[in-house]
């Protein structure tokens, strides 16, 4: 697949200046995502680089259809999405769920979560090297004391940092994560944001899905949905008071000091 990336500025049309022509770059052309007789998601042209973009609106806003369909787990009606990256062959790309909940009767350790992503050896055996990155993206997530210990038996916020490390651990170019630190506590929040940092330092695509609006603000690039790109860019040009009225409609609140509230309950 292949893809590119401008800059412009209007309401249906918009995208993100690249960095570099060599990093990893997602394009969606002309898309539209339908469900039933319905237009959930309607892209006409948006281009997302290397760096940390927030995807935020409303639910129902399409940001998770967003992350499917760069995933590749849904196909458009209509239009093209495509990713490209530095490298000849296919673009990796790992796909991080919000998980925070797990069946008693899941009896797989963090350890073995982890490995999953890890099995390039004969056999799909982890090689050498495959155990090593392994122990890494643990060390990096802080769950080398949980590795032997059952999903089920970890707090949300554990699972959470668990299944971060098994995407770090694909070495993807392009991660993919839905509300990451949402509803965590405050150590598994510092972690997640700092492994979402070192992975935006390194030259990847990492793409959130955010409730937070203080979140979306810490990103190189924001888009905001709602059913279509309401705006896109830099967090000071997106997250401005006419495109939050546009995006949360009745949602807004005016206060008196001149900031603007999201009335909603899955928003800050």
């Amino acid at each position: 697949m292949s893809a590119r990336a401008d800059q412009q500025a209007d309401s249906s049309s918009s995208t993100l200046r690249p960095e570099s022509a060599s990093t990893p770059s997602i394009s969606l052309r002309d898309v539209q995502v339908e469900r039933g007789n319905d237009v959930v998601l309607n892209v006409e042209r948006l281009d997302i680089r290397a760096g940390y973009t927030a995807l935020v609106g409303p639910n129902g806003s399409g940001k998770s259809t967003m992350l499917h369909l760069i995933a590749g787990l849904l196909r458009p009606a209509a239009g093209t999405v495509a990713v490209q990256s530095s490298h000849p062959g296919p673009t990796r790309v790992a796909y991080v769920l919000q998980s925070q909940h797990a069946s008693e009767h899941l009896l797989v350790t963090a350890r073995e979560v982890i490995q999953l992503a890890r099995r390039s050896g004969p056999l799909g055996r982890a090689s050498r090297a495959d155990r090593q990155v392994v122990d890494d993206v643990m060390e990096r997530l802080g769950v080398v004391d949980l590795a032997n210990r059952h999903l089920a038996d970890m707090s949300g916020g554990q699972r959470q940092r668990v299944f971060i490390a098994q995407g770090l651990a694909q070495d993807s170019e392009i991660l993919l994560l839905d509300e990451p630190v949402a509803g965590l506590d405050l150590a598994s929040e510092q972690t997640i944001r700092k492994a979402i940092n070192d992975e935006r330092a390194s030259g990847r695509a990492v793409v959130v899905a955010t409730h937070d609006l203080d979140e979306a603000a810490r990103a190189d690039h924001v888009i905001m949905l709602n059913g279509h790109v309401v705006a896109a860019g830099a967090p000071h040009e997106v997250l401005q008071p006419d495109n939050l009225r546009q995006a949360y409609r009745g949602q807004v609140l005016e206060l008196g000091d001149g900031s603007i509230a999201v009335d909603d309950a899955h928003h800050h």
